[in-house]
Formats: structure tokens, sequence, C-alpha cells
């Protein structure tokens, strides 16, 4: 029997700067279209062909014959995982009903949560947020990646934007700064390398000695949270060597000598002790930095996750200004290029429907401790996208929260992930495969378009149909709840600035539109800073007018031995809970040939470390601090750092041997700018178990 053959336009829509274009072949089957292939498309300058580890298995996780299918009522305890099939009617009627009773006490009782699991603006933020704008919800303040670097970078450039990721393969220096690029941002690391073969410098600055740092020509491996003291080094060298580019300075930046001023404390001497590296290391680093040119910085969010991971990602985005290296194509910092995307939030969200209400916001990063402690209380929680019983600091108290008997949950998912087993029903939701979407990216200047290239399978639905449905029961009539996603994705995005031309009928045949910015161009060559004085803000009366520092400073980690030496006497080990290769945040974990690959977790510790604890290679340890404890089999190496632990994330808590992640010792602490979270500052102890 014959068979047709048919490639489908597609993007990823996961959490990862690259946002590659795909290429689905589908054949028909028995009347059915059926997923056979998934690629990367050659033709996507930023993809060139290739898929990473992870998204080239989507078929795999598509088709996964653990996923969730048909509507589940839960008839076990929470956390027990014990549900049975239902009618779609039968549990939108009943949420509905619920969810009713509850609004007409106060619908602030009722709270979303959702992250970046699809970062479509289809299947993220735009049926759902109408809803719980309609319905007059709690507010959530989505935190838990980016808002410490995104809110520093405003401050201090006035946008989220830098250099453009194609242009890395002509920069002669590269600086990976927290930044596993091989892991968490392979195109960019192929850019890297091409640059490499010409001749640049590839420097890691990273607590652990990543896939990355190994690759890179040097390794600078400081003590987590201290990056800002490191970048008011190298400011200090350059103004000591007058390695400055003066002209820029003058017509480009604000606040100079207060500036200066700032960085005169923080000589190397001073530095090499804050950091846990070497005085030489910050000389020669700012040496290189004003001598190989053009030279871009690749910032990541990694750096961001301590206490002062605001100030510390301003004091770095300071630096290309300072040396003149914004001039350059290839120079200057990249951190994310969403600003450059003008999204029409107001036509994807609606927030007109809310009326004169104005309900509280939550911080998705302390949801531990607001379903525990929130007034008024939170007496149901809907989550989509997300899975935060395994991510969201201080699990234990997140997972307590979850397994209130009294709070009503709904969870829209693929899987009966940890989150899911204390739900009070889960709704299946399509994959990538089965719906439309249009995706935002953050580490390339194409609007991605995203066609369903087959049926949904089961009875799973896309988000935005199971919102119009919700809606439905609940009575909500406005025409937006009609529209269909197509309409969506065609008001996806103001037709203004970069984004002027946008066609979502055009990007959908191509399934990519290139922003309207010149082929190679330097952002900030001639300033232009989206700031209110249109220089880039050394000193930042915005930050001044809210009681912060208007400099760009260093603030130590909350737990450490300058904030709380007694902590750090009793819990002395630093612990980083970077991404493992082979998962994204906690998608992935579940497809067994990844989890495969990946083994089980593990504690990476020093030799230095693990011998004046006992520990040998292969010892299952014990790793704790107030907040709980986990084990995980150590694995010695001077991977990491002494005084340095990492537990390499995130895994689903119930695919462990205890039933525990990392995030079982983070804290629900927040960052300096940004309310973000700390997931990096964090002390433990180690020993056997």
């Amino acid at each position: 029997m014959s068979t047709s053959t048919e490639t489908v336009k597609a993007a990823c829509p996961h959490d990862c700067p690259d946002t590659c274009a795909m290429e689905v072949t589908v054949e028909q089957r028995g009347g059915r279209r059926v997923a056979v292939k998934v690629a990367g498309s050659a033709a996507h300058a930023p993809t060139q062909g290739v898929l990473c580890t992870k998204v080239s298995r989507y078929l795999e996780r598509t088709y996964h014959p653990e996923r969730v299918l048909r509507p589940l009522k839960r008839v076990g305890r929470k956390g027990e995982g014990r549900f049975v099939p239902v009618s779609w009617d039968e549990a939108l009627t009943d949420i509905a009903q619920r969810l009713q009773a509850i609004a007409a006490v106060d619908p602030q009782r009722i709270v979303p949560y959702s992250y970046a699991g699809t970062m479509g603006l289809v299947q993220g933020e735009s049926m759902a947020q109408r809803f719980f704008h309609k319905l007059g919800a709690s507010l959530l303040d989505r935190t838990i990646c980016a808002t410490a670097g995104a809110e520093a970078l405003t401050y201090t450039l006035g946008t989220r934007t830098g250099t453009d990721p194609e242009r890395f393969a002509d920069s002669g220096l590269i600086i990976f700064w927290g930044c596993n690029a091989i892991a968490s941002n392979l195109h960019l690391w192929s850019r890297a390398q091409e640059a490499k073969r010409k001749g640049a410098k590839l420097i890691a600055i990273d607590p652990y000695r990543s896939l990355t740092a190994e690759k890179c020509h040097q390794h600078i491996a400081l003590l987590p949270g201290t990056d800002g003291a490191l970048a008011l080094g190298l400011m200090h060298v350059l103004i000591r060597e007058g390695w400055l580019d003066r002209d820029y300075i003058e017509r480009h930046t604000l606040g100079f000598e207060a500036l200066a001023g700032r960085a005169r404390d923080f000589t190397p001497q001073r530095v090499a002790q804050l950091c846990g590296i070497g005085a030489q290391e910050v000389e020669q680093l700012a040496r290189d930095y004003w001598q190989v040119r053009p030279a871009a910085i690749r910032l990541n969010y990694g750096m961001q996750r301590a206490a002062g991971g605001g100030s510390a990602v301003r004091a770095v985005a300071c630096l290309p200004a300072l040396a003149g290296h914004w001039r350059d194509p290839a120079g200057g910092l990249l951190l994310s290029t969403s600003g450059m995307f003008d999204v029409d939030t107001a036509a994807l969200t609606r927030p007109d429907l809310l009326g004169a209400r104005q309900p509280r916001t939550l911080n998705m990063s302390t949801i531990g401790h607001d379903l525990l402690h929130a007034q008024p209380p939170i007496e149901a929680l809907v989550v989509y996208n997300s899975n935060p019983v395994a991510v969201a600091p201080q699990s234990g108290q997140v997972a307590q929260g979850f397994a209130r008997e009294d709070l009503f949950t709904v969870v829209l998912e693929h899987f009966m992930t940890d989150t899911a087993d204390h739900a009070d029903y889960v709704l299946p939701a399509t994959t990538q495969l089965e719906h439309v979407d249009v995706v935002k990216p953050y580490g390339h200047l194409y609007v991605m378009a995203n066609n369903a290239a087959i049926e949904p399978l089961g009875q799973a639905l896309p988000n935005t149909e199971i919102f119009r449905r919700l809606a439905a029961k609940m009575g909500f009539a406005d025409p937006c709840f009609a529209d269909r996603d197509e309409d969506i994705a065609a008001q996806a995005f103001r037709r203004a600035g970069a984004c002027a031309h946008y066609d979502w009928q055009v990007a959908r045949r191509a399934g990519w539109q290139r922003l309207d910015v010149p082929a190679v161009y330097a952002p900030f060559a001639a300033g232009g800073f989206g700031t209110p004085s249109g220089r880039c803000e050394f000193y930042s009366q915005a930050l001044a007018d809210r009681g912060l520092d208007p400099l760009p400073g260093y603030v130590p980690p909350h737990e450490g031995p300058v904030s709380r030496p007694d902590l750090a006497r009793r819990h002395p080990l630093a612990m980083i809970s970077p991404p493992a290769r082979n998962f994204l945040n906690s998608t992935f974990v579940n497809v067994q040939s990844l989890r495969a690959t990946e083994g089980e977790p593990r504690l990476e510790i020093h030799p230095a470390d693990a011998a004046a604890r006992g520990i040998a290679d292969g010892t299952m340890v014990r790793v704790y601090n107030d907040r709980g404890e986990l084990r995980l089999r150590a694995r010695v190496t001077e991977r990491a750092r002494p005084g340095v632990v990492v537990a390499l994330s995130i895994w689903w808590k119930k695919l462990t041997a205890d039933g525990k992640n990392a995030n079982e010792l983070t804290s629900q602490a927040l960052t300096d700018i940004g309310r973000a979270p700390t997931f990096y500052d964090c002390l433990v102890e180690v020993a056997r178990a």
C-alpha cells in the first residue's frame, strides 16, 4: 500500500535560546497522520540543520506510552498518583463549579501557575490569561528564570537585547560567563567554534568545569555568587590602566565617575579573595578584554541565581561600553534578544477583562510559602506549562502545600509529573506536533512559526481549547474567547519597529520570519540605548528612586561566610544545580533514552572535599542543610572546584531513589533586583549516607 509523505514546518517550543526550526516528516497511515521524523532545518540560519540531543528525540516524547490522553480525576491521596478516567464534560463541569464557588467568595483565592513549558505565545499566556483576567484571579509574577537579568539589563541598557548571535563567529574573544553553551545554547557554541578556528580565544567563567569550560582555552572557576565582584575587579584594572574607550564613554554612557569610584575598592587582590581565584586571573582577563578585539560576552542565567544576581548582571553589562566593544557587530554582550520582539501582550492576554479590579500578585518563586501562609489563602491552583513540585525552590515546602486536602488543583499536562500526582484533575494537553503556535525566541532574531503536524492524540486538546471550553462552562461570553489559534498567532506582535512587517501567514509558510534589522548590525554602535537618558546607564536614577543601589555593586550571597558565618561553619559547601545535558528543566526526564544517558542523580565533589569526609567515588552520600536532605551517589572529580558541590538537575522526584531532588535544599530567598529565585545561593554539608 502506498503512503503519502509531507514535510511540516515547526518550531521547538522549549525554554532554550536556540528556538530551532524543525521539519517534521508526516505519513498517512490508516487514515491518520503519523510523524515519522523530526529534523532541524538547514535553511534556518540559527538552526543550521542540527537539533540538540533532547529535541531530536521528540517523537519519543510525543508517542510516549505514558502520555496522558484522557481527562483524569483523583481517587487516591494527594501525591499518591491514583486517578480514574472521566469525560471532558464531567471534568470541566466540576472544575467550573468548584472555581465559581471559590470566586463567589474571593476570586483572588484562585491562582494560575505557569511558566515556560512552552515558549509559544499562543499555547502559553493567551487564552489562559484571558480566562484568569475575566475571572479576577490572583496575578502571578513569573520570576523563576529570567527576571533578575531582564530587569538589570533594562536599567542598564534600556532593553533586553545585545549582540546578534550570528556575529559571534567573527569575534576575537568570547567569554562564556555562567553559560554552558554545549548543553544549553548549542548553536551559539557552533558559532564560537567557527570563531575559534579563525583564531579567537574562548574563556569560561563558571564555578563548575562544564563541558563548555573544558573546551575553552581558559576556565576561571570562581565561587558561586561572586560574579559581581569579578566584574568590578575587571573595571578596576581597565580604569587603572587607562584601557577605556573614552570617546564612547563620553558620548554614550551616564555615571562614569561614580562607577569608577565604586570600582576603586575592587583591587585584583580583594577580588581574588572574594571569588576564590588568583589575582593574576583578574589582571589577565582585563588585559585580554581590552586587547583582543572584538570581544563578546555570552552572559547566561545561572550567575543571576544568587542574592546579588541583578547587580552582577548590571556590572557585567557595563563592560562593553567601558571598553568600546559595542562599536563592532561581533562585540558587546548577549543575555537575551527578547527585547527585540514587540509582543502585543494586551491583545494576547486582554488585561482589560479585569475591569476596575486589582488582584494581588504572588511570586511563583515563593509558591511553597504562599500555599501555606498567604492571606487570603490559596484555595484553587491551576497549573499549566510547569511542574512546580519539582522545579520550585524549597521543594519540601512546595510539596507540603500541594498536599493540602483543602486545595483544589487542576493540572494541564502531557505526563503524570510530580505536580500532576497532586492534582484533583489532570487534563491532557497537546505537544508541539499537535497544535498551532508562534514562538518568540530569546537567542536569535527570527519569529518562529509552528504548524500542527498531526492530529491530537487520544482526547488531548491544546491549552487554548481547554481554556475556551472552561470559559464557556463558566459563562464567559466575551468575543475574545472565540478567537481561533490562527487568530491569536496573527495578533501576537505589534506592527512596529523590528516587527513592523510581521505576517503570520508568511511566517507559517516559511517556518520563520526574520526581524526587520540589517543582516549585519551592531545594536549600540552609536549609542541609542533604551534608557531614560538614551545612554548606557552606569548610574540609574530609576533604581535610586526605588531606594536601591543606583550603581552596580557586589552583594554577597545570602548564604556564605560573609553574610552567614554561623551557617557557613555548619554547612561549608556551596551547592549549585545546573541543567543536566539531557534534560531541560524537568522536561525530557521521563524519556527513557535520555534518562538512561544521564544514569542516576549524582553529586560531583572535589577530591579534597571528598577526602576530608571519607567519601570515595561511587559512595552514596547524604546532602543536607536546615531545609532538608537528599541522597545522591558521589562522583569525585576536579570538575567541581574546592568548596563547591554540583548536583546536575532537574530530576523528577518520583524517578529518584529517595523521592527528592536538589530543590529539597534550595531556598525561597530572592535576588536584589527582579524578585527572582536564588537557586545557586545554597550552603550544604555532605556526609557518607
